[in-house]
């Protein structure tokens, strides 16, 4: 690699681990407000926490964040699941949105259904079919656009949705065409464009003949990660494509699984910390090409 680009790689990755140590400096003293809400599924009363810009002019755009398998707490969390024991990994991705002027909604799909610890890596196959990430979780993400969109604080047709890991897999089956909990979606009245890091994209089959989103879809992954398939998701984007859907997936060479992990272990892989701080460089712009621009 050139030096010059070796140079701005550098700067860039130096420069996110400032910005990521700044925004949990914030988020030590700012916690997120509680909130509760009805998921689209008509029956679950499912738990959130609202992360607020410090100030606003108007309605302010919105991002619906889904958790991974491990669930929307850190592992630290002894049996306490509230604001104060949320991952880092969300706070930090919580307090960045605000501090972009977005209000973000991280949703807690696991604990109002009884598993607020998550499940352990390869546990998919024992996890109980009320937590699909197909047939389910897009009910969550329906139910938290609905909540967003009764605030006058919100810009109820400028929403974008964030997943990680299975919340990844949430978001790509959310945005497709057929998704449970919305009717005929377009990106006014559902998503305007959704973000997926390292998903699982299988998908239980559903979408073997093809995905279709109705809203742009960004995909990042780490060609090293050991827990989904890179070749997976490129079989996904690729039938995607094919069908002319605005779906893209971007690879980071070296980055495992959970590449954008603020703890230090992860962060000290070379490869994730490039990964880290480009993924949130395209996050960043992407949501703001998507969500800023008047519809």
């Amino acid at each position: 690699m050139p030096f010059r680009n070796t140079l701005r790689v550098s700067l860039m990755t130096l420069a996110a681990t400032a910005s990521v140590a700044a925004i949990e400096r914030a988020s030590a003293t700012e916690p997120p407000e509680p909130i509760t809400f009805p998921s689209a599924d008509g029956k679950t009363p499912l738990k959130g926490y609202l992360f607020k810009p410090a100030t606003a002019a108007g309605p302010v755009p919105a991002v619906v964040m889904m958790h991974g398998r491990a669930g929307a707490y850190s592992i630290l969390a002894n049996g306490l699941f509230d604001a104060s024991t949320l991952s880092q990994r969300h706070r930090m991705w919580g307090r960045l949105w605000a501090e972009q002027g977005y209000l973000a909604l991280l949703v807690d799909a696991f604990g109002p259904r009884g598993y607020p610890r998550g499940f352990p890596q390869g546990s998919y196959e024992s996890r109980p079919g009320e937590l699909s990430e197909v047939t389910i979780r897009p009910l969550d993400a329906y139910g938290a656009l609905a909540y967003l969109r009764s605030r006058p604080d919100v810009a109820a047709d400028r929403v974008g949705l964030l997943g990680w890991s299975n919340g990844g897999s949430a978001a790509i089956a959310t945005m497709s065409i057929g998704a449970p909990g919305i009717k005929a979606p377009t990106p006014a009245s559902g998503f305007r464009a959704a973000l997926a890091f390292y998903p699982a994209c299988g998908l239980k089959g559903a979408f073997d003949s093809g995905y279709r989103p109705y809203a742009p879809v960004r995909i990042f992954m780490g060609t090293a990660d050991d827990e989904v398939s890179p070749q997976g998701c490129r079989a996904l984007v690729e039938k995607s494509r094919a069908l002319s859907a605005d779906v893209e997936l971007r690879f980071y060479d070296g980055a495992t699984h959970g590449f954008d992990d603020p703890g230090r272990s992860r962060q000290a892989v070379k490869a994730n910390a490039t990964a880290n701080a480009d993924a949130r460089t395209r996050a960043l712009d992407f949501f703001a090409s998507q969500l800023r621009r008047e519809p």
